[in-house]
């Protein structure tokens, strides 16, 4: 399969690119790539969706921009340089945030510690970035006291993405932000995500509800196999005869 290319993808100017992933292999074990000559390019306040089946390898390029992945061919740039190589608390200090799917809160610390931990690089700005996030989740602000352990799905996914957001990131990483939320927390967690692109965060998001994803992303990726196999704005995925039918089903023609 290859590409579509998109009026928007080269009306921006290469100044524009924030993260930008050429050629990429990665895995976790010897012998065994996940992602296989991948590419994905991110620019300055764009929301980024990525989609495709289970096993594309979706998860496995978030985690290897965030340097959890041994890199074994292509680069990664973060503002044109390269952060191959580097650690995560590295690639904080870029400027990149990163928000797991799962386990991605401290449960037997209170709201407020957690977010104090996504300060420990820089913690004399909590109360500024602590305005910032409670504007966004303004649920935060009202229960700092409570145990993270005791939030439900959704309000844990809050926490984290706050948590992440505490180092004032230029670019955010999503790793399924729906999973296991009910419909209407669903809903509220696309809203938030929109939200946090909007204040200005460059936003890079992983998502199995695909037809969500490409309804608020500036542009998506396909991801097949390893491999970027469409790529496009949010509304020409969401209406590919070939991206519906392999990927979206009967979801991707229900409505924009």
């Amino acid at each position: 399969m290859t590409a579509t290319t998109t009026e928007q993808s080269t009306a921006n100017t290469p100044g524009d690119v924030v993260v930008e992933v050429t050629d990429l292999t990665a895995g976790y074990l010897p012998g065994v790539n996940i992602l296989n000559n991948c590419n994905l390019v991110a620019r300055k306040g764009e929301l980024i969706g990525i989609i495709g089946p289970n096993g594309a390898g979706k998860s496995t390029l978030l985690k290897a921009i965030f340097g959890m992945v041994q890199v074994r061919g292509g680069d990664i740039t973060v503002n044109g340089e390269s952060v191959v190589g580097l650690k995560s608390d590295g690639l904080v200090q870029r400027g990149l945030g990163f928000v797991p799917q799962t386990n991605n809160v401290f449960p037997s610390l209170t709201i407020e510690d957690n977010l104090k931990m996504g300060l420990f690089q820089d913690p004399k700005i909590f109360n500024e970035r602590l305005e910032f996030v409670t504007s966004i989740f303004a649920e935060i602000g009202q229960r700092l006291n409570q145990r993270a352990g005791s939030l439900s799905g959704g309000e844990r996914q809050m926490v984290a993405m706050s948590r992440a957001l505490m180092m004032d990131p230029h670019v955010l990483l999503l790793d399924e932000p729906s999973a296991g939320l009910s419909p209407v927390r669903q809903d509220d967690a696309f809203i938030r995500v929109s939200d946090i692109n909007k204040a200005g965060v460059t936003t890079i998001m992983v998502e199995q509800n695909a037809r969500r994803c490409l309804q608020i992303c500036d542009r998506g990726y396909v991801l097949d196999q390893g491999t970027d196999a469409y790529e496009g704005t949010g509304r020409e995925l969401l209406h590919d005869p070939k991206v519906i039918g392999l990927y979206l089903g009967t979801l991707g023609a229900d409505e924009d």
